[in-house]
C-alpha cells in the first residue's frame, strides 16, 4: 500500500509511489492532484535549530511539567530580543515571505510548472461558470509559509518532473480532508443541575480564574480558526470577526466579505475561544479576543490540503497571535512528512503558535498536523479528567529535519502536549444555537483561548518576538498543566490537563507580567 508519509525516499521514489496511486484511483483522468514542496531559505537558519533543540530537548528531559519551564531561558530570551533592532510585525513578515519564496520562484520559470497552471486556470474557470457567488480569479500562489504550491501534473509530467525542477524537497498527494466527526451529547449533569454561570471546561481550565485575578479575557487578541467557517450573528460571537476569508480545494481565496458556517463545527470551535454569555452561562475562553476565521473545510465535501496551507499562509499574513486548527487527517506512520513543518515553522517564526487536535481514532493513533512536532497538539479529557475512548496520541520519530541539530536526531517524540475539556463540551452552534459535542476539536480551542489570556495578562508581546514568543508560549500552557497522567508525558494526557491560571502565574513569577 502506498504510504504518504515516508520522508527519507528520493524524489523520484516518491514519484513512483504518487504514480501507483495514480494509476490505481484516476480511472476517468490523467491528471492527480500533487503538492510540490521546494527547498528554500525561508527555515533554515542556525538561530531557529538553536532554540527548537534547546526546547525540545528540555521538554525530552523533564520528569515533570515543571521542568519545562525555564526562568533561564525566558530571561536569554528577554535579553536577545531587547538587543534586536524592532521593526513592526507585518514588516518582518513581509521580509520572510519574500526568502521564503526564492525556491518557488524559480520552480515557476519550468515550462512545464506553467502549462500546469495554465490547466488549472481553466478548471478553475469552468467551475467559476457554474458559481455565480464567486468572484474572484485564478492566481498561481504558492504557499509560502510551507514553501510548495498545489500542481495538477499528468503521470508522464510526474516522472519528468525532477528533471524539469532541481530544487525539490518532497512531493505528496493533496489529500482529501474531513469535517473531523463530532459526537452530539446531552449537556452534563453538572451544569442542568448546579446552572454554573460558566461551562465545566472554563472551570476546569480555570478561565474563570484568570478573568478574576488578572482581568485578562483576551483583550487585544486575535485567534486565527481555520475551521468550516463561522456564524457572524450568533449573539456569542456577533462584532467578534477580524478577518474572513473562504478558500477553495485549490487554495484560492473565493470571498472575503459574506462570514458563513458551512457546517455547525466551526461557529463550535470560534464559541470555546471567545464566546460571551448569551446562553445565560459563559462559554468562551477569552470573551474578549477576535477571531480571524478561515473557511477550509466545507461541511458537505470536505476540504484539502492546500486549502489548510493557504489557510496558514492567510492567518500569518493577518498577524494573529495564536492559530487554532481543529482538524487533520489519520497519520499510520511514525514519521510525519516535511509540509506541514515547514508551515508550521514558518508561524513559530512569526511569533505564532500552532494549536492542533489530535485526532478522534484513540489510543495509538495520530491526525496531521497534530502529530506535528512543532504543533501544539491536544488531546480530549472528561469532567472527571479521564481521556475521552476517542482521543489519540502515540510516539512518533524525527530522522531527518532542516529545523533540528544533527546531533539531536534523530528524535523520538511523543503526542499530544497536553490534553484539554473535549468531552459534551457546550458551545454556539448555527442559528443562535448551542449544542454540547466532544471531540479533540473541542479540546483544542480551549488551549488556543487559554493563549489569548495569558497574553492578554502579560507582556509576553511586548517583550519577545519570533521563535522566542511562539516558543516561550508553548514552554508555559504545557508546563502549567495539572500532571494527572503518568508522571511527565505520556500518549493519553501528554503533560497534563490545561490550568491557564498557573500558566499567567508562571510568566509573571518569570517577569512576564503586565
Amino acid at each position: 500500500m502506498y504510504s504518504m508519509f515516508q520522508q527519507r525516499m528520493s524524489v523520484t521514489e516518491l514519484v513512483e509511489k504518487i504514480n501507483d496511486l495514480a494509476s490505481s484511483d484516476l480511472a476517468s483522468s490523467d491528471l492527480v492532484d500533487v503538492i510540490v514542496q521546494v527547498k528554500g531559505q525561508g527555515t533554515n537558519n542556525a538561530e531557529l535549530r538553536s532554540a527548537a533543540s534547546a526546547s525540545l530537548r528540555r521538554r525530552q528531559m523533564s520528569l515533570t511539567p515543571r521542568d519545562i519551564i525555564s526562568s533561564q531561558a525566558f530571561k536569554s530570551r528577554r535579553t536577545q530580543s531587547g538587543r534586536k533592532k524592532t521593526r513592526s510585525r507585518s514588516s518582518a513578515i513581509s521580509a520572510f515571505k519574500k526568502r521564503a519564496t526564492t525556491g518557488l520562484d524559480t520552480m515557476l520559470k519550468s515550462p512545464q510548472i506553467k502549462q500546469s497552471l495554465a490547466r488549472m486556470e481553466k478548471t478553475y474557470n469552468n467551475r467559476k461558470s457554474k458559481r455565480t457567488t464567486v468572484k474572484s480569479k485564478f492566481k498561481a500562489t504558492p504557499f509560502w509559509t510551507s514553501q510548495s504550491m498545489l500542481l495538477q501534473l499528468t503521470k508522464k509530467e510526474l516522472q519528468s518532473l525532477p528533471n524539469e525542477v532541481q530544487n525539490i524537497r518532497d512531493i505528496r498527494p493533496n489529500r482529501k480532508l474531513s469535517v473531523p466527526v463530532i459526537r452530539a451529547n446531552k449537556p452534563l449533569a453538572i451544569e442542568t443541575e448546579d446552572r454554573l454561570s460558566t461551562t465545566w471546561g472554563l472551570e476546569r481550565s480555570n478561565a474563570f480564574g484568570a478573568w478574576g485575578v488578572y482581568g485578562a479575557e483576551g483583550q487585544g487578541v486575535t485567534v486565527g480558526v481555520l475551521d468550516t467557517g463561522i456564524d457572524p450573528d450568533h449573539p456569542d460571537l456577533a462584532g467578534k470577526i477580524a478577518h474572513w476569508a473562504e478558500f477553495d480545494d485549490m487554495g484560492n481565496i473565493i470571498d472575503t466579505q459574506n462570514p458563513r458556517d458551512s457546517d455547525q463545527h466551526g461557529t463550535h470551535v470560534a464559541g470555546t475561544i471567545a464566546g460571551g454569555n448569551a446562553s445565560g452561562r459563559w462559554i468562551g475562553m477569552a470573551p474578549l479576543a477576535r477571531i480571524a476565521a478561515g473557511l477550509v473545510l466545507d461541511g458537505a465535501i470536505g476540504g484539502t490540503d492546500a486549502q489548510v496551507l493557504a489557510g496558514m499562509d492567510w492567518a500569518v499574513e493577518k498577524g494573529v497571535d495564536v492559530i487554532n486548527m481543529s482538524l487533520g487527517g489519520l497519520v499510520m506512520d511514525v514519521e510525519t512528512p516535511p509540509t506541514y513543518s515547514e508551515a508550521i515553522v514558518s508561524a513559530i517564526l512569526a511569533g505564532i503558535p500552532v494549536v492542533c487536535a489530535i485526532g478522534n481514532e484513540g489510543e495509538q493513533t495520530s491526525g496531521l498536523p497534530g502529530s506535528d512536532l512543532f504543533s501544539l497538539s491536544v488531546g480530549a479529557t472528561d469532567s472527571d479528567d479521564r481521556v475521552g475512548g476517542f482521543s489519540g496520541g502515540r510516539t512518533q520519530i524525527v530522522f531527518e529535519s532542516d529545523f533540528l541539530n544533527s546531533d539531536d536526531l534523530p528524535m523520538p517524540y511523543i503526542k499530544p502536549d497536553l490534553s484539554a475539556p473535549g468531552v459534551a463540551v457546550f458551545s454556539s452552534v448555527p442559528a443562535s444555537g448551542w449544542s454540547a459535542f466532544s471531540g479533540t476539536s473541542m479540546a483544542t480551542p480551549h488551549v488556543a483561548g487559554a493563549i489569548a489570556l495569558l497574553l492578554s495578562a502579560t507582556n509576553i508581546r511586548e517583550t519577545l518576538d519570533g521563535a522566542s514568543r511562539a516558543f516561550t508560549i508553548q514552554e508555559l500552557i504545557t508546563g502549567s498543566v495539572d500532571d494527572i497522567g503518568e508522571s511527565g508525558q505520556d500518549s493519553r494526557y501528554g503533560f497534563g490537563r490545561l490550568d491557564v491560571l498557573r500558566a499567567i502565574d508562571f510568566a509573571v513569577r518569570d517577569g512576564f507580567g503586565n
